[in-house]
């Protein structure tokens, strides 16, 4: 089934313009079936690998060669494979704390591969797929993760931000940074993203409100994965969440996730929308986090197998794999050099994080102030105190 969005079709606002609404109390049942609100889903791609058309969207990926086509499944299976890595490493010890994409990567290739250079990416703690499509190292990533560093890449070498752990900050940076573009009269666009847990939070209403009201060139992109950590997205929002753009005044559009040519192609519109000045979008991949939110959590206490057995079912690799073979852009040579490709990076990967060296004790105080201050040279000293005080006792 393919649909496409209403809210897609929301006319041009300007900076100025105030959007008013009304509303009445009603049941939680008819909240979500009342007329007008039934999610619509953009798909260009089924679960079962056949191609659909959309008479808004098929112009964004018209022209997507096979070669191409080949480039999103292999960027989407390394992707799957780094991350499979760096959750073993964590479990050997090797990282602290892992955040895994899987069921994720379809989201996440589309909408990197349909960003320009010079746009700029505000991502999370989870868009290592996003991170790939920028040029990021994979095992650059890592370091955070390890305690090694507290980052591991400059952002402005990819126009990639560094990763943000505290939830939904990073629409505000991105809000802000679109701003700033808006007023540079660049044509490029800033595309922030976060989860569905992150739209509960104040700061991404606040971006919503900012990004309309000046009309900044940004995309926000929620990867709503149906789980908060343990909680479900109908405690998140009484509305499926790309409607709530309407209320900002501004329009949203709801994608099937696990569709890398339909988020390819919702994500080139909603940044070439921006680049020409007509303001914030809401893209909402609807997907589903088949792992754990974080390697300390266990998903099995708050969600069933049927669920997930069902999500598996839509597998984004999958589904591409079957429209390659369908339509013989892709033949077994080229699936058994890229399984031969993926595990080369694993190793790599693997052998990258084992050999990061420990960082400087004394770096964290490095760059606070540009000409240095007082307190941090207090604190840099009694920092010194506490550690020659492990060499004091190991020498008794």
């Amino acid at each position: 089934m393919t649909v496409e969005s209403t809210a897609a079709r929301t006319p041009r606002r300007s900076a100025g313009s105030k959007a008013g609404t009304t509303g009445t109390k009603r049941t939680r049942t008819t909240a979500k079936k009342d007329a007008g609100t039934e999610p619509q889903l953009v798909q260009l791609l089924t679960p079962e690998g056949k191609r659909v058309k959309n008479a808004e969207y098929d112009k964004y990926v018209a022209g997507i060669t096979p070669e191409e086509l080949r480039g999103l499944y292999r960027d989407m299976v390394l992707t799957r494979r780094f991350d499979a890595e760096a959750t073993s490493l964590q479990r050997q010890g090797e990282l602290g704390l892992w955040a895994s994409l899987l069921g994720q990567e379809a989201a996440q290739i589309g909408s990197g591969r349909a960003t320009r250079e010079d746009d700029y990416v505000f991502p999370t703690y989870r868009e290592h797929g996003v991170a790939w499509c920028r040029g990021v190292d994979p095992a650059n990533l890592l370091g955070m993760f390890r305690g090694v560093n507290n980052g591991g890449w400059d952002p402005n070498s990819n126009n990639f931000q560094l990763y943000t752990i505290v939830i939904g900050s990073q629409t505000l940076h991105a809000t802000g940074y679109a701003m700033g573009v808006a007023k540079d009269g660049a044509d490029s666009a800033v595309i922030a993203y976060f989860g569905d847990g992150a739209s509960s939070q104040g700061d991404v209403a606040e971006s919503f409100t900012f990004s309309a009201v000046y009309n900044a060139p940004v995309v926000f992109f929620c990867q709503n994965n149906q789980w908060a950590i343990s909680e479900p997205t109908e405690k998140q929002s009484r509305v499926p969440i790309y409607q709530r753009a309407q209320g900002f005044g501004f329009p949203g559009v709801r994608v099937d996730g696990n569709d890398v040519l339909g988020v390819l192609a919702v994500t080139r519109w909603a940044l070439e929308r921006a680049r020409s000045g007509e303001g914030p979008t809401l893209v909402e991949a609807f997907t589903y986090r088949m792992g754990a939110h974080t390697t300390s959590d266990d998903p099995t206490r708050y969600r069933g197998d049927e669920e997930r057995q069902a999500w598996e079912a839509k597998d984004p690799i999958l589904r591409l794999r079957r429209y390659l073979e369908a339509s013989n852009h892709a033949d077994e040579g080229f699936f058994q050099e890229l399984e031969a490709e993926s595990e080369a990076l694993g190793k790599r990967v693997r052998e990258a994080v084992r050999a990061m060296p420990d960082p400087d004790h004394f770096a964290i105080f490095e760059n606070a102030y540009a000409d240095g201050h007082a307190l941090v040279d207090e604190e840099r000293a009694q920092f010194a105190a506490y550690q020659a005080s492990f060499a004091d006792e190991g020498g008794n």
